[in-house]
């Protein structure tokens, strides 16, 4: 089965970090999009409280509950704290939205046994 399929059909918690409460940013409509599809989301923003009529953790050490995906809304420069971070907790995988690649966090990904997208959408990939 194709990795991205597997990932769609297997994950159920979905950490997302840099996910904002402005209905006009990518982050909110790829979340909501999940969440209508019976994804659980976990909001990952420390300048938030709720987002999505879910409680906001300022970063996913923080989250009390195991996270099967860490989507990842924020500049490829942080992705290898936030792989580090998925690591830690245990995520199952770390998924970069389209236009976010560091070679480095998938490395590290890689090495831990999580599986690792980049620079895919997680909505468009849904559909197809």
């Amino acid at each position: 089965m194709p990795l991205i399929k597997k990932l769609l059909e297997t994950t159920q918690t979905i950490a997302v970090v840099g996910l904002s409460n402005n209905q006009n940013k990518a982050s909110y409509q790829v979340a909501e999009f999940m969440q209508n599809h019976g994804y659980t989301i976990v909001p990952v923003n420390p300048n938030e409280v709720n987002i999505l009529g879910e409680k906001c953790y300022p970063n996913l050490e923080a989250i009390p509950f195991a996270v099967d995906m860490v989507n990842v809304f924020r500049p490829a420069k942080d992705c290898l704290e936030i792989t580090h971070s998925a690591v830690a907790i245990n995520a199952k995988s770390v998924w970069l939205q389209l236009g976010i690649i560091n070679e480095e966090s998938y490395q590290i990904a890689k090495n831990a046994g999580l599986e690792f997208v980049m620079d895919r959408c997680l909505k468009i990939e849904y559909h197809l």
